[in-house]
């Protein structure tokens, strides 16, 4: 085995087993049954282990795999035009921006904050005003604005994965909230979105950018960072045509 099938082979099952973590078990039935077994804690603390090896094992595969020109993966599944450039910068600086806000927000959908706010007649506020999940729909923003620009097989299926993976949590979050607090929920539910900018569109709720404050600075701070630092960091440049 060549070290660009081993490459291929690591990136591949790494992907595999993070979304596999992620969906198939924090987002089904079977984490209740594991946290019943172990206890809350200690369920979360596995899982951040394993999320935090395979993530590794997945960015060490990716770079054996980008560093074999003759990889399979780095074949183009297809070429995109050079417009969707400008649409990709606003996906991705925007989801960026979006979901280190989201980080610096603790609300109802952030884990080990599940109860705050949901006692305050405004529970939303900040960057959940624009949607309840910012960090999850900052990383599908993400995802799909670098698919917007790259047409690899490993592109395709990094980027696609990690927008499917968020889109879905989004979705079963909604779930785990609702059956755990029903009442609080529906009172948070009707004032937020879960994609981005429906309640303010719809009226439910408003956009309040003095309310973001320092939060959305930092997130915009950190993506234009990120942008600057991007080749250096991932040998292609951001802002590159």
């Amino acid at each position: 085995m060549g070290a660009g099938e081993r490459g291929m082979n690591l990136f591949a099952w790494a992907l595999a087993g993070f979304v596999l973590i992620h969906i198939g078990i924090s987002a089904t039935g079977l984490r209740a049954r594991i946290v019943g077994a172990v206890g809350e804690w200690p369920y979360r603390g596995l899982f951040s282990v394993a999320s935090g090896v395979l993530l590794t094992a997945l960015i060490i595969g990716l770079g054996q795999v980008r560093s074999d020109p003759f990889d399979p993966l780095n074949a183009a599944l297809w070429a995109p035009p050079e417009w969707l450039r400008w649409p990709a910068y606003v996906f991705v600086l925007f989801g960026l921006s979006l979901a280190f806000a989201g980080l610096f927000t603790p609300g109802p959908t952030f884990a080990g904050f599940e109860k705050m706010g949901l006692e305050r007649a405004e529970p939303a506020h900040g960057v959940l005003r624009i949607t309840r999940h910012p960090f999850l729909w900052g990383v599908a923003l993400w995802g799909v604005g670098h698919l917007l620009v790259n047409g690899e097989r490993f592109a395709v299926m990094l980027f696609g994965a990690m927008a499917l993976m968020a889109v879905y949590g989004a979705r079963s979050i909604d779930r785990k909230g609702a059956a755990r607090d029903p009442e609080g929920w529906e009172k948070f539910a009707n004032v937020t979105s879960n994609a981005p900018f429906v309640a303010i569109v719809q009226g439910r709720n408003k956009l309040n950018v003095a309310e973001i404050g320092w939060r959305g600075l930092l997130g915009v701070a950190i993506a234009v960072t990120i942008a600057l630092l991007h080749q250096q960091a991932f040998g292609v440049a951001a802002f590159s045509t």
